[in-house]
């Protein structure tokens, strides 16, 4: 037990690097961007959501070069389903969440579409290779062109300026710097912390993946949205969350398999078609009242309390 609890301690302190790290990288990123002139609008839609991911990202990456596949996976995926069912349910039970029509018939169907891409990808030889990673990558560059676009559109009708706090160059680059490194080492001690604890208690990599490590990548978007419903700012919400799924798997798995390639299990596929059919679930929540209320946020969690039974048990 002694081991179990050591691994604990060091998964906290990950988890809290690249919470930190992320946050740096972000402030420091935008800081820059913004003594340049690039627009708050498309900061927000690439740096900063970019930077919700890096904890993804960096436990994903990590775990693919050391060879846990399992747990690359398994993180991205559970984040995925965490950020939809327990992200947008807790936001729900605050205030209903409103949902844009565009977000119902581009950026959310896209979403679904990644997801079965991503089923497909792995069903056909169970391994997510070298050029599945660079076809991931490129499906990324071009849904960021895509948001660019429609951010550049949106700011010639309405126009509104996020303030971003400016820093000077030389501390703007020490905290992308030592973000980056945060971000890095946190990434280390979580994969292995989590490695460590699963062995330790006889659960298999996927699971803790899927639970503990999802819980612990997604912790960003969770404080974010539950202070944005806390204020009654939940416009964007969904539209939040969607898009840090479809940053999980075309730039996270993306990035992961380029690196290194990703063997599937079959655990896999199951939890990518479960993925798949919560988000048509919620989708159609967001279609019937372009809204989603307090009763349909506790559809969803009900429905994540049941997931989690289920990988649990299996």
């Amino acid at each position: 037990m002694t081991n179990v609890f050591v691994s604990l301690l060091v998964l906290i302190v990950g988890f809290i690097l690249l919470m930190k790290g992320a946050d740096f990288f972000v402030e420091g990123s935008s800081s820059i961007a913004t003594r340049f002139h690039i627009p708050s609008l498309i900061i927000g839609l690439t740096i900063v959501a970019m930077g919700t991911s890096l904890p993804e990202c960096a436990v994903s990456i990590t775990a693919s070069m050391e060879g846990n596949n399992a747990l690359a996976v398994a993180n991205a995926v559970g984040s995925n389903i965490f950020n939809l069912m327990v992200v947008c349910g807790i936001s729900a039970l605050f205030v209903p969440i409103a949902v844009q029509v565009n977000t119902l018939k581009r950026e959310f169907p896209f979403s679904v579409l990644c997801a079965i891409l991503l089923m497909i990808l792995g069903y056909f030889g169970m391994i997510l290779g070298h050029i599945d990673g660079i076809v991931l990558l490129i499906l990324f560059v071009g849904y960021i062109v895509y948001m660019i676009v429609s951010a550049k559109k949106a700011m010639n009708t309405y126009q509104e300026e996020e303030e971003i706090k400016v820093i000077s160059m030389g501390l703007s680059l020490v905290y992308i710097v030592g973000g980056a490194i945060a971000i890095k080492f946190g990434g280390d001690f979580v994969v292995d912390s989590a490695s460590n604890i699963a062995l330790s208690l006889g659960m298999s990599q996927n699971l803790v993946g899927l639970t503990i490590v999802a819980l612990g990548t997604s912790l960003p978007e969770l404080v974010t949205s539950m202070v944005a419903a806390k204020k009654g700012e939940v416009d964007m919400a969904l539209g939040n969350v969607i898009g840090s799924n479809v940053f999980n798997i075309l730039f996270v798995l993306g990035i992961a398999a380029t690196i290194s390639p990703i063997t599937f299990i079959f655990e896999n596929i199951i939890d990518i078609l479960i993925l798949t059919i919560f988000s048509l679930i919620v989708l159609y929540f967001g279609f019937t009242k372009h809204k989603i209320d307090r009763k349909e946020g506790i559809i969803m969690l009900l429905l994540y309390v049941a997931y989690l039974a289920y990988i649990i048990i299996r």
